[in-house]
């Protein structure tokens, strides 16, 4: 992800509790915004590279 997905992302970070929510977030997200057709959980983790 560009420089700036993670700067905006970074605005957040007060509102989690533990670093696997702020990555999580940002796997959420960058899921949403990728060009996948298909828009569930699954699908997204499998287009996000190193997720599991």
């Amino acid at each position: 992800m560009p420089p700036c997905f993670e700067k905006w992302c970074a605005k957040f970070d007060d509102l989690w509790q533990n670093q696997g929510q702020k990555k999580g977030f940002r796997y959420y997200l960058a899921g949403l915004l990728g060009e996948s057709k298909r828009k569930n959980i699954a699908q997204m983790t499998d287009n996000i590279i190193g997720s599991s």
